[in-house]
């Protein structure tokens, strides 16, 4: 929890022992894509009518059912980190940004370590969203309800929860790795080049979250910070420009 005397946070908090509704969020978050692919949705007029917008659409319902059983999962300790958010409310909005900052500091670092920039699946997937689907519909996806459910699963459930049980620092590396896995797995070769940008996201919510004591709230808002920023360029700049 953080002091209101020190900019240091003190040690990590104690979680809770794993809930139903924990294990009903896991098993919706990675059951749902995966019914999604035995599904017969090619006979669905609506998504056959426009692929991408209803990828989407489908893509969102799927996260909102997670969102919903999350939010009711960890509402005491949303609750709890929007009041110790609450108590600093200007070390907040001034850390953020410059977390923002070394998030796309150290991703550049890692991508060049890794050999350079690779445009991920994933990436070109959300590229050619955007010029099909409005901001305004991509913008509660990517920004509000996206980010929660991976805060909540990647370091809620994998480090605040987990380290009852398992050595911290084997939480940090396990949400690390398998945030980065995840946001590839299934769409193309896991390889370095693909994996850099999401290894490096992860390394600064995993540092965000342990430095303000297991603050889910402020990891959150740190990657729906940078998803804003995402939305924001995908949206007015055009990348291939940039990269031609």
């Amino acid at each position: 929890m953080l002091r209101s005397s020190s900019t240091s946070p003190a040690k990590p908090r104690r979680f809770s022992r794993y809930t139903p509704a924990d294990a009903l969020a896991v098993v919706l978050y990675l059951g749902l894509p995966l019914a999604l692919v035995f599904l017969p949705l090619d006979r669905l007029p609506w998504l056959t009518r426009d692929p991408l917008l209803g990828a989407y659409l489908l893509n969102l319902g799927v996260y909102a059912a997670v969102f919903i059983v999350a939010i009711i999962a960890a509402r005491h300790y949303v609750a709890r980190d929007l009041r110790i958010l609450a108590t600093r409310p200007w070390f907040t909005i001034g850390v953020l940004p410059l977390l923002l900052v070394v998030m796309l500091i150290v991703t550049a670092i890692v991508v060049a370590l890794a050999g350079g920039v690779e445009v991920s699946v994933n990436q070109s997937g959300l590229e050619e969203m955007t010029a099909h689907v409005p901001w305004y519909l991509t913008a509660p996806l990517l920004v509000l309800v996206g980010p929660f459910v991976e805060e909540y699963v990647f370091r809620h459930l994998m480090i605040g929860k987990l380290s009852r049980y398992v050595n911290r620092w084997v939480c940090y590396v396990t949400s690390v790795v398998l945030f980065a896995a995840l946001h590839i797995a299934g769409r193309e070769a896991i390889t370095v080049q693909a994996l850099a940008p999401y290894l490096a996201l992860g390394l600064v919510l995993v540092f965000a979250y342990a430095w303000t004591a297991n603050n889910l709230m402020f990891s959150y808002s740190l990657h729906a910070l940078k998803n804003l920023l995402s939305v924001v360029l995908m949206y007015t700049v055009d990348i291939s420009s940039l990269t031609s």
